[in-house]
């Protein structure tokens, strides 16, 4: 060897890890670190990227979920292999399941122990755990492809339907040695990694066929729209056409919810007698009843755009199919139907207007509720009247009542502003979730947690309190899951849904440097909420309700399956 190759300059795995990263415009990686990845955290910051250290790797691998939802980019999380590998993969899992673009990159055991299983520290195969969970997973062994495998996971974690991917670098290839020159140009630039992709004129013109034929019309927004930033075309086409929408959870704001042809407030009505239904980034899961009797009327016809083929008749056979990007295919849509082209029954829009202004009287009347102590609703009500001065909140809300009465009661009027447990029905997202959002967007964070679903993530308040991110935590706690008075079936147990009664959430806050409210009442819940906003630092809020407040499941509680004995008395 020469003494100029002697030396020559070197980079390795870790460094190569971490300018592929950059080059492909990712600046924030969300993590625990550990062995074999901590270098990496380490190398990131030096390079002027942000990590964002967590207590939890699923709470880690939530935020980077979520960051990929705003940013459009993918997030990133970062974790240690094994057992920290597993619990990341959790939220890998949900990511994809949610279309949410993200790469879960790993450390993982020397190949050379694991494939003969000889017992090595933290051993497990990641790679073959990992693929039918994710969209893709990828193990890179050679460094020199470090920058390839990085490539490979961007693209696919942004391409077509988007999704979690599984990136796993042996410590062996983090650790070897590669000339400089040769790292540098081993990186790539991944270019137009989500393409636009239009319709054919024939298939354009079927849906146009089958829309101008409806007279009861409906169009349901999915969160898809929020995440394709395609808010502009569709308001064009709903507001060119005149047709009544329904936004799913998700996509609540993509057109405000006060807007006059939205109907959510006679969604039952809606779903029931539509005579055409565009579904625009949404599918017919469970979500929306499989699109099947009785929730939807049998000769319903569907028009669907989707950038998946294969999601299409999943579930209802669908008329008019539209396979390409939201934007792409809303803005044909939108230019292709004529104004004044659809014969809506106006008849139907005056029984929508009717059935959603009875509903909107009988929700007014419980938020206006003189009730001691509070319920979801009156302590929900407090909560409205304070984000109506607070628009650009992000809203964060998970647990199960906690999340039905969030959604009906807090309106929304701008897109990507509320996050929650989405088509899995996770729970745990909520502060992993809040993290990413002020990581983000720099943005006030409003996260409404059920206290059971505030257990799951719980102890990141202090990873919010040592980054000093503007989160305020609203804990509804009524002492229970679902509810807190649920008798116990072998006294002196605790019965299975209880929690402690007397739990105060907002003393985890104080123990970590920030602030601690503990309300009974919904002038007290404001005055909290107000002082919170006005301080713009971590903030948990215990609120005390009503421990018979709450339902079985919440909305859901007919999936819960019918005992043969109580079905027998």
């Amino acid at each position: 060897m020469t003494v100029s190759e002697t030396q020559a300059p070197l980079s390795d795995g870790i460094e190569l890890v971490v300018d592929a990263l950059v080059a492909n415009g990712i600046d924030t990686v969300y993590g625990v670190v550990g062995i074999p990845v901590t270098d990496v955290a380490r190398v990131a910051q030096a390079r002027g990227m942000r990590y964002i250290g967590f207590r939890h790797e699923q709470s880690a691998g939530h935020a980077a979920a979520a960051a990929g939802f705003l940013g459009g980019r993918p997030g990133v999380c970062l974790t240690v292999s094994a057992p920290g590998f597993l619990n990341g993969l959790v939220a890998t899992a949900n990511a994809t399941t949610n279309c949410f673009p993200m790469i879960q990159i790993s450390g993982s055991s020397d190949r050379a122990v694991v494939d003969l299983q000889r017992g090595g520290y933290e051993e497990l195969d990641q790679l073959a755990t990992a693929r039918p969970l994710v969209k893709a997973a990828f193990r890179v062994e050679r460094v020199e492809d470090v920058g390839l495998g990085v490539a490979r996971a961007v693209r696919t974690a942004m391409s077509g339907r988007p999704g979690g991917v599984y990136l796993d670098l042996p410590s062996t290839t983090l650790g070897a040695a590669i000339a400089a020159d040769e790292a540098a140009r081993s990186v790539i630039t991944v270019v137009d990694p989500a393409p636009r992709q239009l319709v054919s004129l024939d298939a354009l013109n079927r849906a146009v066929e089958v829309i101008e034929s409806a007279r009861r019309p409906l169009v349901v927004i999915g969160k898809g729209v929020a995440q394709a930033r395609a808010e502009h075309v569709v308001t064009e086409l709903v507001e060119r056409t005149g047709m009544p929408f329904l936004p799913m959870s998700m996509a609540k704001g993509v057109l405000p919810d006060g807007h006059p042809q939205s109907v959510a407030a006679a969604r039952s009505m809606a779903i029931a007698e539509a005579d055409v239904v565009v579904l625009l980034g949404a599918r017919l899961n469970w979500l929306l009843g499989h699109g099947r009797s009785p929730q939807w009327a049998e000769d319903a016809r569907f028009v669907q755009v989707e950038v998946e083929p294969e999601e299409l008749d999943s579930n209802r056979p669908i008329a008019a199919p539209l396979v390409g990007d939201l934007v792409s295919v809303v803005g044909q849509l939108a230019t292709a139907l004529r104004p004044g082209g659809i014969r809506i029954d106006q008849g139907w829009l005056d029984r929508l207007s009717e059935h959603a202004a009875r509903n909107a009287a009988k929700m007014a009347a419980r938020l206006a509720a003189d009730v001691s102590p509070m319920n979801f609703s009156t302590a929900l009500g407090a909560v409205r009247d304070v984000l109506a001065a607070h628009p650009g909140t992000i809203l964060v809300n998970e647990g199960a009542n906690a999340l039905d009465f969030a959604r009906d009661i807090l309106p929304m009027t701008m897109p990507r502003r509320r996050l929650d447990c989405g088509t899995w029905g996770v729970m745990g997202v909520g502060l992993g979730y809040a993290v990413a959002a002020a990581v983000e967007t720099g943005l006030p964070v409003l996260a409404i947690e059920g206290d059971s679903a505030f257990g799951f993530s719980g102890m990141e308040v202090e990873t919010i309190c040592r980054y000093g991110l503007p989160v305020t935590t609203v804990v509804l706690n009524n002492g229970g899951i679902y509810r807190g008075d649920d008798p116990s079936q072998a006294p002196p147990q605790p019965a299975p849904t209880a929690l402690s009664p007397s739990a105060r959430y907002d003393q985890l806050a104080e123990a970590f440097g920030g602030s601690g409210y503990h309300v009974e009442t919904p002038t007290e819940l404001t005055k909290a909420l107000e002082a919170a906003y006005a301080e713009g630092r971590p903030a948990v809020v215990n609120c005390v309700i009503d421990p018979t407040a709450g339902t079985e499941s919440g909305h859901i509680g007919g999936l819960n399956p019918q005992r043969a004995a109580s079905a027998a008395s």
